[in-house]
């Protein structure tokens, strides 16, 4: 019986971890070359620069959480500014309702803030398509079924898929975006749909708070005696969430 000729380099099942040849296959391969990072090759510049900067709005929200209950009482501008709060925006037209004179430079810098880190994800769908897609998803099923319902909803419908991000409904914006700039929509269109629509959006929910008008300042004054123990409840949850998956990584890992 003729034996079978060995596969080429590179090519079949990868079996690094069963025993010493796949621990030594495995300790060859080069950082880059990692099932949770998003490229299939040598990260370039550009793929650096990206990361970096999704890395970077990770822990911009990370902190952003437990401080906005904070700044919607201390200012809706503030809270408008630095994160494009629909919530602030709400705040904003009651404001206005009662008097305040300053509601479009909130509705301006609002709807500017609310945009600007979608290019980001916008720009690693071009870069990497279905491998960021893959990453973000992670381990989770529900996670999976979520963006994959995202992703056809993108690649069906990729105008009124970058809008419907900034309705108050479960839609991932991260993977629309990435998506829709892996599918290969142009810069500019994107870009000009992603700010109308904020802008749009954002007055809505301007509009909103001006017709509810001075029941909705009383409750966010009320609020405010609250704010502070809110934020630390939610640092807490943060705290703990992580230590605990941690411990369940380091459990799994040491299980294998």
């Amino acid at each position: 019986m003729p034996s079978t000729p060995p596969e080429p380099d590179g090519e079949g099942p990868r079996e690094e971890g069963r025993g010493p040849a796949g621990e030594e296959a495995a300790a060859e391969r080069p950082w880059w070359d990692d099932p949770s990072l998003p490229w299939a090759h040598e990260p370039t510049k550009r793929d650096m620069v990206c990361w970096t900067g999704i890395a970077i709005v990770g822990i911009y929200a990370l902190v952003m959480l437990p401080l906005r209950p904070i700044l919607l009482t201390y200012t809706p501008y503030v809270l408008a500014a630095v994160s494009g709060s629909r919530t602030a925006v709400v705040m904003i037209g009651a404001l206005a309702a009662t008097g305040d004179q300053l509601w479009w430079w909130g509705w301006l810098i609002a709807s500017i803030s609310i945009v600007k880190f979608d290019w980001v994800y916008f720009w690693a769908g071009k870069l990497w398509g279905r491998g960021l897609l893959e990453v973000m998803t992670g381990d989770s099923e529900r996670a999976r079924r979520r963006n994959e319902r995202a992703e056809r909803f993108a690649l069906r419908w990729s105008v009124p898929a970058v809008l419907v991000t900034y309705l108050p409904i479960p839609m991932p914006g991260p993977i629309i975006y990435a998506t829709v700039g892996a599918a290969g929509m142009s810069w500019r269109k994107f870009m000009v749909v992603d700010i109308a629509g904020a802008v749009l959006l954002q007055g809505l929910y301007l509009y909103l708070g001006f017709r509810i008008g001075e029941p909705a300042v009383r409750l966010v004054e009320e609020y405010a005696r609250y704010s502070i123990w809110l934020s630390l409840v939610i640092l807490a949850a943060m705290v703990i969430g992580m230590v605990w998956n941690n411990r369940r990584k380091a459990r799994a890992a040491s299980a294998a």
